[in-house]
């Protein structure tokens, strides 16, 4: 099997009159169904046994629903039939990422992709294809980071692989290097994390200012580089624990372990004289992934960064794909968005209008990988 999908073999077959919107049922997916609705596209949800019911009681979005026994199966010869025979195109998220893996992704998903399938392996913090190296190609500020905890001088967040809820990293921060070790081996005794993944931690220098989602979109239609939308996002249990007031955080600070896991998003907006460092770093990285990972991104990716005291911007994570925080504007639009239509988009939407702009312009090919 060829390294690389050609996309004008991956289109070969397909029914352009006909095309199907399909991805994950998770993270963003009725983001992306309702915005594939809006713009005439049937929809193809792929579930999970046990965690399709949204899917199916939202029945306007989803045409077709494909339950399998785990996420992964989609890439089981049948379900690829199955989706090509629907003429599907699908849309990658964070679920498809952590359930079906990078290499069955690139070598073993004979699907046309939204998006460059090449780039979703770089949202990994270890390893030689890294979010760090397109951020230092692109020369765009990000946290320090430490090979080892010994050599840590400073607080530092850690994010590792969770012990028990393996999809999700467990964080913990800590002021110094021994610091560093003591909660460790605290958060190892009580489950939270394993001393084997140690080796996968990644150790950043703690950046303290107003954190934002930046979702920007790569328009091949367009030839430019969209601000779509900016969130925020809800961690859990660190929510509930900065509601509480100071003292009662100051007695429980030592008995309970404050996971940050991802549950939820809330619409948020920035100052606009930051707009222009916004556009910046956006072009730059769009730039960067294109030589090092050629054709770059396609399509949606989310900045996820701090803005400092000195109105500076550290960016902390990237994701190459549809963000998890676009649904908040799902159904009535970002303020972004309307700035360049006349009218307010969700990021799925945009995603969709793209899919048919490039069906009637005849650059499907250059969206699809």
């Amino acid at each position: 099997m060829s390294s690389r999908y050609s996309p004008s073999k991956l289109l070969e077959g397909y029914n352009r009159d006909s095309i199907a919107v399909s991805t994950i049922a998770s993270h963003s997916a009725l983001d992306v169904f309702d915005g594939a609705k809006d713009e005439g596209f049937r929809t193809i949800a792929v579930c999970q046994r046990g965690r399709e019911r949204p899917y199916l009681r939202f029945r306007r979005v989803v045409d077709h629903t494909i339950v399998l026994d785990r996420f992964g199966d989609v890439v089981r010869e049948h379900n690829v039939a199955l989706l090509r025979g629907l003429n599907a195109v699908f849309i990658p998220n964070r679920s498809f990422s952590v359930y079906v893996g990078y290499e069955s992704i690139e070598q073993g998903f004979p699907v046309p992709i939204l998006g460059n399938r090449y780039l979703l392996r770089y949202e990994e913090r270890v390893g030689g294809k890294t979010y760090y190296r397109v951020l230092d190609e692109a020369g765009v500020r990000r946290p320090k980071t430490y090979v080892h905890p010994d050599y840590v001088d400073r607080p530092v967040m850690v994010k590792m692989p969770h012990a028990r809820k393996r999809v999700e990293r467990g964080f913990f921060v800590a002021v110094d290097r021994d610091d560093f070790w003591r909660k460790f081996r605290k958060l190892v005794a009580d489950g939270v994390v394993r001393e084997d993944d140690l080796s996968r931690a990644s150790i950043e220098e703690l950046v303290i200012g107003a954190h934002f989602n930046a979702n920007y979109f790569v328009s091949i239609a367009r030839r430019d580089v969209e601000l779509v939308s900016i969130d925020r996002r809800l961690q859990t249990n660190l929510d509930g624990f900065l509601r509480l007031p100071a003292p009662i955080q100051n007695e429980l600070a030592e008995h309970m372990d404050v996971e940050m896991i991802e549950v939820g998003h809330e619409a948020a907006t920035i100052r606009e004289s930051m707009l222009e460092k916004l556009f910046e770093i956006g072009d730059r990285v769009v730039d960067a992934s294109r030589r090092i990972e050629p054709p770059g991104i396609i399509g949606p990716f989310t900045l996820q960064l701090f803005v400092t005291q000195d109105l500076d911007v550290v960016v902390f994570d990237v994701a190459f794909r549809i963000g998890g925080g676009t649904n908040v504007y799902m159904g009535i639009g970002s303020q972004y968005s309307k700035l360049y239509f006349g009218r307010p988009l969700s990021m799925g939407r945009r995603i969709a209008m793209e899919l048919r702009n490039c069906i009637e312009n005849n650059c499907l090919e250059e969206i699809v990988t």
